[in-house]
């Protein structure tokens, strides 16, 4: 089992998660995080720091974000490690409001 972040993130790339992983298992591109699968160590901290409810247990995710499991371990490997916090997206309190928090 990994976590996965979703597409809830798109937009926001808010970095309270990187803050408490332990690991640096997220990676970033200009849109969003993903969490590397391979670097994951499954501990969890990173789901309540989350605004926008964005990434998941793989085990709990919803049926129709199943494809973001795949997602995750394409991209991860190809993308920078973030490890420290940084601002979110200038689109990410409008994409907050979008996804109803």
């Amino acid at each position: 089992m990994t976590y996965v972040v979703t597409d809830n993130c798109r937009k926001c790339r808010f970095t309270d998660c990187v803050a408490v992983c332990p690991v640096d298992c997220f990676k970033a591109d200009a849109d969003m995080l993903y969490i590397d699968p391979e670097e994951c160590i499954d501990c969890g901290a990173c789901v309540p720091e989350c605004p926008v409810e964005a990434i998941y247990a793989e085990e709990d995710l919803p049926a129709e974000k199943e494809e973001w499991i795949a997602i995750n371990a394409e991209k991860s490997p190809d993308l920078p490690t973030i490890s420290e916090t940084e601002d979110p997206l200038p689109t990410a309190e409008e994409r907050k409001k979008e996804l109803g928090f």
